[in-house]
């Protein structure tokens, strides 16, 4: 098992490690900063160290079981045991971030309604929900305003998993299930007041307060089903 770090503390840019695992696709650690793509949330790219080595990892992703794997061309691999220094492309990083946080927003301005898919993006991302009819844009605009400025917090929270079976309203997704097992779930909840703005489970990392979302605008809604209405969301002009 990978020990995530990103899980509580999202702002790690740097860290130490040690190699416990090497094959063909790259190696894995007993911890790492890397994100795993998942979810629809791209895993997160930057660079390896090690004494008289460095390498480029283009995108971390899921190995077996509970392991994260980090892909790596072009250069010897570090064997097992060796120290490392782990560097991520916080720019990157940071995007993907904000762009999470603002499509758990537009989840919170369409209560009820189911998603059915979804992906992130550093400059637009989407999410599908299972609606009748298409939702009026300006509208949708005026509420996503309205939450990023007001500044909410952002936090993530665990909790027993049996949560689920008393509440499994707090699952949106219909596609992807939260995995369950490991005895604990983790809640990522925006505003600190009760109820909260909006609340679910979510493995992916966030900023700290809607309004480091920064300007984020509706682009387009599309039919894609009797049902489905995809929401395609962008960052404003300069995108900072």
């Amino acid at each position: 098992m990978t020990a995530r770090l990103f899980l509580d503390n999202p702002r790690l840019t740097e860290a130490d490690a040690s190699v416990v695992a090497v094959g063909p696709d790259g190696i894995v650690l007993d911890r790492t900063i890397f994100y795993a793509r998942s979810g629809g949330q791209p895993g997160d790219s930057g660079k390896i160290a090690w004494a008289g080595g460095e390498a480029r990892v283009e995108e971390a992703i899921k190995g077996e079981g509970q392991a994260i794997l980090h892909p790596i061309e072009g250069v010897s691999l570090p064997p097992t045991g060796t120290a490392v220094r782990l560097e991520i492309d916080w720019n990157r990083r940071y995007r993907l971030m904000r762009m999470h946080t603002a499509l758990h927003l537009l989840c919170s301005i369409l209560p009820g309604a189911a998603v059915t898919g979804g992906q992130i993006g550093i400059d637009r991302s989407r999410l599908d929900f299972d609606l009748p009819e298409s939702p009026a844009k300006e509208a949708l605009n005026e509420k996503l305003a309205a939450a990023i400025l007001a500044d909410h917090s952002v936090s993530s929270e665990w909790v027993d998993e049996t949560i689920l079976d008393n509440n499994p309203g707090l699952v949106r997704t219909l596609s992807v299930k939260p995995p369950r097992g490991s005895g604990r779930l983790r809640l990522v909840r925006i505003g600190a007041k009760q109820p909260p703005i909006d609340l679910q489970p979510c493995g992916g990392t966030h900023v700290s307060s809607t309004a480091e979302v920064g300007s984020v605008i509706v682009r387009k809604i599309e039919n894609k089903g009797r049902q489905n209405r995809r929401i395609t969301l962008a960052f404003g002009d300069d995108g900072q």
